[in-house]
């Protein structure tokens, strides 16, 4: 099958070049990200593969479907930047990728923990400036604190038995409880309640209507006072604007993002020699205890081996005349054209 990859990053090809050597899909590598002024570059092409930052929505569908493509390959398990009805309208197969590495996000999402608790950021850059004074860097022992996950799918399951380990009292919201979380003792107790009780929250819900803005002004005022909160999830979970005007209360004690409720403009670019014309983040960054990586959770050699296995297995899948259940978004398998 002939594919264009679109958003691919250098660090990406090897992985990909590794899984298609058998499969010997005929790949195009695309750095631009996929858009209307972009989708040209699919003419010809039965399927594409997009990553979170793309625009498949239902301009762009029609266009890639006028333009003979036929699947969708995701490298990434949400699929939030793709309009799914209209691909169901167009017949059009969009695939993901539903696990890759739960244990990446999941210990990167601890990595932010860690670092915010004991202002590592902040003490790594005194100490290149000969600065070796210790005011100002208490942490506190993780031990014996009451972290509240949000979402305990596969990611959010591995950080509970993480947090576990580590002595914490550990509080769960989801609308499906994990029997595997329940064994290893983890609560289960309504979002007020996590709020409430919790000094850590982490966000591991996917990006749904009923999830956005999940976290808000209200839930904000529900925390209890000097909460660390930590988003891996979806940027869009939390409200920016309603954070922002508790940090600035000082209500919330540290901040972990590795993702941006509009981060399609800045993460995966190089912008150092630029002037940032989002208001909202450039606000956020100027926080002393807001730490913020570029979405790079998903980011280990395990990782990126599991995505591209399985993009590239979905392609072969597809060309074949059937998918895997699991990993299809759209409501039905339409066979591949010619």
């Amino acid at each position: 099958m002939r594919a264009a990859i679109f958003s691919v990053h250098p660090y990406e090809v090897p992985f990909l070049d590794r899984a298609n050597e058998k499969a010997g899909h005929d790949l195009t590598y695309l750095p631009a990200a996929l858009s209307e002024s972009t989708v040209p570059l699919a003419e010809g092409y039965e399927g594409v593969c997009l990553f979170v930052g793309d625009d498949a929505s239902a301009g762009v569908l029609r266009a890639l479907h006028a333009g003979g493509t036929r699947v969708i390959a995701l490298r990434s398990a949400g699929f939030n930047h793709v309009d799914i009805e209209e691909a169901d309208r167009l017949g059009m197969t969009v695939l993901r990728v539903p696990a890759y590495s739960p244990h990446a996000v999941a210990e990167h999402a601890l990595a932010l923990m860690m670092v915010l608790n004991r202002k590592l950021h902040r003490a790594f850059n005194r100490t290149r400036e000969q600065n070796f004074e210790l005011s100002g860097l208490m942490g506190f022992d993780m031990h014996g604190k009451t972290a509240g996950i949000i979402g305990t799918g596969k990611i959010g399951e591995v950080l509970c038995k993480i947090l576990v380990g580590f002595g914490c009292r550990v509080l769960a919201s989801d609308p499906q409880p994990n029997p595997v979380c329940e064994d290893m003792g983890v609560e289960y107790v309504s979002l007020d309640d996590l709020y409430a009780q919790s000094d850590i929250i982490s966000l591991h819900c996917p990006l749904t209507p009923q999830t956005k803005h999940l976290i808000n002004a209200d839930a904000l005022a529900k925390m209890k006072p000097n909460v660390m909160l930590i988003n891996t999830s979806r940027g869009a979970v939390i409200d920016t604007r309603a954070l922002i005007n508790a940090l600035k209360k000082g209500s919330i004690g540290s901040v972990g993002l590795d993702v941006y409720e509009e981060e399609g403009d800045l993460f995966f670019h190089d912008l150092s020699d630029q002037v940032i014309q989002d208001d909202v983040f450039v606000r956020l960054i100027t926080f002393p205890n807001v730490l913020i990586t570029a979405h790079q959770g998903f980011l280990t050699r395990e990782a990126c081996t599991a995505i591209a296995e399985t993009t590239i297995g979905n392609l072969s899948d597809f060309a074949a005349g059937s998918t895997r259940e699991e990993n299809t978004v759209t409501k039905r398998l339409i066979a591949p054209a010619g």
